[in-house]
């Protein structure tokens, strides 16, 4: 009996010996050095805020992002860019998302921030289907925008006063079509203001003499994109450089991207995301 019992004490070392540590798995590093690779199949959640134009680009990109994931969850809401970079670096958001230039004010605010263009979009002057412009300068959108050109008369179209359309102050559209065509100059008071860009289209659609911009994303049959300086608001115009109105879609981070987030933002600048982005009207960022 004292022999059988050695004998399997013997065994059990030998056993022990062979099978040696058990490996280490990804859930037993700290949260920032989980592989990319893993991040997603951990699962997890992930909030966006911020602009209203890159909103539903963003939410086409999570649910497909989430289709080849199922344990991801990713929650998108509006708010505006300027919301969206606060979010961020306020810790009330994992992901701000702004359509325009990060400001130099921002980043000296915030200089943790870091910041990704995800893709390029072009900012379209558009007008009701029955206004008989195709084009403007560029110094004629400005004109128009700031209540100095009136009447359509004044560049080549019917004796009708211009119904101007503009989206609100802090819109990412709005300060990033205030830097690259009005400058110094002031939208009009007159201006119907709306709060997205999906309200802009819709206005301008439905209100003859109206003329409104919209993002590339936005265009549609419903309204007429104008021309600007001879090239039509279009990506080839923009990739050649002769379309001139033109801005980031920007997602920005507290800090560098870890984890879960980092695998989505690596997702979006890759082949699967950008295919997304081009699909969908925008310019790929690359």
């Amino acid at each position: 009996m004292r022999r059988f019992v050695i004998g399997a004490l013997l065994i059990a070392l030998l056993l022990a010996g062979c099978t040696g540590p058990t490996p280490a798995t990804p859930t037993d590093a700290p949260a920032g050095d989980v592989p990319a690779a893993s991040a997603a199949e951990e699962g997890g959640t992930i909030s966006a805020a911020g602009s209203t134009t890159v909103q539903p680009l963003a939410q086409l990109l999570g649910e497909a992002f989430v289709a080849a994931n199922p344990g991801v969850r990713i929650e998108v809401q509006g708010g505006g860019s300027s919301v969206g970079v606060k979010s961020a670096v306020q810790g009330t958001a994992d992901i701000g998302m702004a359509s325009r230039e990060i400001k130099a004010s921002e980043l000296e605010e915030y200089p943790s921030m870091q910041v990704f263009a995800i893709a390029y979009d072009g900012i379209a002057p558009v007008v009701h289907p029955d206004v008989a412009v195709d084009g403007l300068t560029l110094e004629q959108v400005r004109d128009i925008f700031a209540g100095v050109i009136t009447n359509w008369q004044e560049v080549g179209g019917a004796d009708a006063l211009i119904v101007v359309v503009a989206r609100e102050e802090g819109s990412g559209t709005r300060d990033a079509f205030d830097e690259l065509v009005m400058g110094d100059e002031l939208i009009t008071d007159l201006a119907l203001l709306q709060q997205s860009n999906g309200a802009v289209r819709t206005t301008v659609a439905t209100t003859p003499n109206a003329i409104g911009f919209l993002s590339f994303g936005y265009l549609d049959e419903s309204v007429k994109a104008v021309a600007v300086n001879g090239a039509v608001p279009n990506a080839e115009n923009v990739k050649n450089g002769s379309y001139p109105v033109v801005r980031p879609l920007n997602m920005v981070t507290d800090g560098e991207p870890e984890g879960l987030v980092k695998t989505w933002l690596d997702w979006i600048l890759g082949e699967d995301g950008q295919a997304i982005v081009v699909e969908e009207g925008y310019i790929a960022a690359d």
